[in-house]
Order: structure tokens, then sequence, then C-alpha cells
């Protein structure tokens, strides 16, 4: 195996599962037939992917260029129409039209540098979002920045390739953690591995902050579950799960 982008290599290595648990999370609140989905934070397009075979209308909007050519490729190998936008959640207004569905998974709300952003998002997706529209996405919780992640360790090695995911608490940030990723992939031709890291910061935020930046942007939440919506919120969850709404 020669090079390849840290895109490439996440995208191989992400349960797929979870893609299809997020699917089931969509398709048992809002039918294919309820109008446009634009999937925030869309990746590599896994998730974009099966929602257009499903029959949903989706498009699809992702900050790096890498893991929109992956979801421009998944698209295209499964012979599905999804058009992609290159953007920032936090400004939509190249946009040139709004959704019934707006979704927004794996906790991509937590990149955001602190609550004043999330909280601008959500009044980007609000904007964005028709009246009596629906916005679904998940965060983790602080009982997963503070009590799971700390010295968490994932590795997986094979013929070519090994993957290191070392997390870390913050101690002067409150319900932060990094991920120190590491990939090493095996040049074939000279036998040399290549090493690609990248550095990811997580925060989250009290489940009533969350709520409190949803209400201050104009919209109403209407449940938070956790386990993917079939279980309610406890003091172990490590994801919580919102179903929004614009009602005006």
């Amino acid at each position: 195996m020669i090079y390849q982008s840290f895109a490439e290599l996440y995208d191989e290595l992400f349960d797929p599962a979870m893609y299809d648990q997020w699917l089931d999370f969509v398709a048992a609140r809002v039918a294919p037939t309820s109008g446009p989905l634009l999937d925030l934070a869309c990746g590599s397009g896994r998730l974009g992917v099966l929602l257009a075979k499903a029959g949903y209308d989706v498009s699809g909007l992702d900050l790096s260029e890498d893991m929109l050519a992956l979801a421009a490729k998944h698209a295209e190998e499964d012979q599905v129409t999804m058009p992609l936008v290159a953007g920032n959640m936090l400004d939509l207004s190249g946009l040139e039209s709004t959704y019934q569905t707006v979704t927004c998974f794996a906790d991509s709300f937590c990149y955001l540098t602190d609550l004043d952003e999330v909280t601008q998002a959500f009044t980007q997706v609000r904007d964005h979002l028709n009246v009596g529209g629906k916005f679904l996405f998940d965060v983790i919780t602080p009982h997963q920045t503070d009590d799971v992640y700390p010295g968490y360790m994932y590795n997986y090695v094979d013929d070519t390739r090994a993957f290191v995911w070392t997390s870390y608490g913050i101690e002067d940030e409150e319900h932060a953690a990094e991920h120190d990723l590491a990939f090493f992939t095996l040049n074939e031709e000279t036998g040399e591995y290549r090493k690609v890291t990248e550095l990811h910061h997580e925060r989250t935020y009290p489940l009533a902050d969350y709520q409190a930046a949803l209400k201050q942007a104009g919209l109403t939440v209407n449940r938070v579950s956790a386990d993917f919506g079939n279980s309610d919120v406890a003091d172990d969850t490590t994801r919580w799960f919102f179903e929004v709404t614009r009602e005006a």
C-alpha cells in the first residue's frame, strides 16, 4: 500500500455499523418523501449514500475537501445522486435552498471551539430549515469526555497498516478531550512505513446548555435520548441524540 490520506484511512477503519444505526434513527423520524435533507459534516458520505439509497433527497456539506472527494467517490460507486458542498457549518449563507430535514452526526458539533460557536451553528441550521422541519443530531456527553476518554486507547493492526488512537482528558478545560490519532501504512516497494498523524480536540457541555443554545437559536427540542433513540437518557449515557424542530 502506498501512502493514503488521513481521510481515506479514517473512512476505511470507521465502524460501518454506526452508519446503519444513524440511518435507522433518521428513518424512524423522517420519511424519504418528506423533502430535501442536508447532512451537515457529511464526511466521507457513507451515511448520505445510505440515505440516498433509501430514497431520501440528500445533499452533503463538509469543511474537508478530502472528505468530499471520498463522498463523491462513494456516491458514484453506489450510483446515487448526492449534491456535495464545501462549507463551514458556522456560515451556511452560501446554500441556495432550505431543507425539510438537517442531520449532523458523529458528534461533529463537539469539534467547535466553544458554546458560542455551537449556538451560531444551531442558528445557521434554523435559518436553513423549513418551518416544521426536523433537525436530528448527536453529541457526546460529559460522562464520555470526563470518565471514558481519559486513558482510552484503541489499536488496529493488519499486514500493511496500523492505527493507534489514544485519548486524554484536559485538566484546564471542562468536558474536553484530545485524541491523538496515528496511522502507519506500508510502502510495499520499499518495505518502510509512513506515519500520518492528526490531533483532534472535542468539547461538550451539560445537557441544559445544549437545550438553552437551541432555544436561543429559535429551535424547539422535542426529545433527547440515548442509544440511537432507543433508550432514555441516564447518568452513564455516552452520546445524546436530539430531535429538534423549527416551529416558526
